[in-house]
């Protein structure tokens, strides 16, 4: 069994009489992009070869069959591209967050417990007050049944403290690492 393809010189004719204006065609369904277009051009051209009774037909012109055969190859390209996932650029891989060690963060919340704990129960239930509950001065001072200004003088003790007893922790690091930490010590002033 042989098959028989279209002859080189045929071929380039077609491609010389049809090839810009089926390109034009293509461009405008692949919404300008250009390598597409080619792409498409070629595998037209493609089968144009790979079928020489297509030259055989009663047409005039070649014309009406290679921008038939490119329009529903354009088709199928689409339809491809959309059945499968977006690509990812190496672009958006760069710009999204690393995934961060939440070892470190537990190292410090265990260590940050255990300072608690050393401090007295009265400096210690002004700062599970303010720092860990969210409340205000003035609620913690409420819920307390102390003057406002004891809750600032008692949180101020304790935070010099608690900066004391964690090694390796300054008070600027912590409140920046922190900026509920950093609120409400700005609030209870």
């Amino acid at each position: 069994m042989t098959t028989t393809k279209t002859g080189e010189r045929a071929l380039a004719d077609l491609q010389r009489e049809h090839g810009p204006a089926l390109f034009h065609f293509l461009l405008g369904l692949t919404f300008g992009d250009r390598q597409r277009a080619e792409d498409l051009l070629q595998e037209t051209l493609v089968r144009a070869w790979q079928h020489p009774e297509a030259f055989d037909a009663p047409y005039e012109s070649m014309r009406p069959w290679l921008f038939t055969v490119g329009r529903r190859l354009a088709i199928d390209a689409r339809r491809s591209r959309l059945a499968r996932p977006a690509e990812v650029s190496d672009a958006v891989l760069e710009g999204a967050p690393a995934p961060q060690d939440t070892a470190d963060s537990a190292v410090r919340a265990l260590d940050v417990r255990e300072a608690v704990r050393t401090l007295s129960p009265e400096h210690r239930a002004v700062l599970v007050r303010i720092y860990f509950r969210g409340l205000s001065v003035g609620e913690t001072a409420q819920e307390l049944g102390i003057p406002a200004g004891t809750v600032k003088s008692r949180s101020y003790y304790a935070l010099r403290l608690l900066s004391r007893s964690l090694p390796g922790y300054s008070s600027r690091s912590s409140s920046s690492s922190s900026p509920r930490m950093a609120d409400a010590s700005a609030t209870s002033t």
